[in-house]
């Protein structure tokens, strides 16, 4: 489970990480990551919020992959740089994926937006 101050829950927070236009994107098959970086939240703690849409599966489906994902980022988060939001959008195909692999998509795909970031 992520503790409160990581996660992210506001719904204008998705928007603006998602669209927003400081925001970098990366992504797979499995999944993609947005992430934004603002100068207004630049010495707080990192937030992830994940995006499991009806597409991935049923309900059980579903709540299995943000599961796997919840756990994934948990491992990561204290990584991340302050100040950073972090949305995981799910596609279809990571509800058959395992946690190994979930794990070595997000490493690659926060890797690749980091970068973007910090280019």
């Amino acid at each position: 489970m992520l503790s409160a101050q990581h996660r992210l829950r506001d719904s204008a927070d998705f928007a603006s990480t998602v669209r927003g236009r400081t925001s970098v994107r990366s992504g797979s098959q499995l999944l993609v990551v947005h992430i934004n970086l603002t100068d207004s939240r630049a010495a707080q703690p990192p937030r992830v919020g994940l995006v499991v849409s009806k597409a991935v599966g049923g309900a059980v489906v579903r709540n299995r992959t943000k599961r796997r994902l919840r756990h994934a980022m948990r491992d990561r988060v204290g990584r991340l740089p302050l100040g950073l939001d972090v949305v995981v959008r799910a596609n279809p195909p990571a509800a058959e994926a395992d946690q190994t692999r979930l794990g070595a998509e997000l490493d690659r795909l926060l890797s690749s937006c980091l970068a973007k970031v910090h280019a």
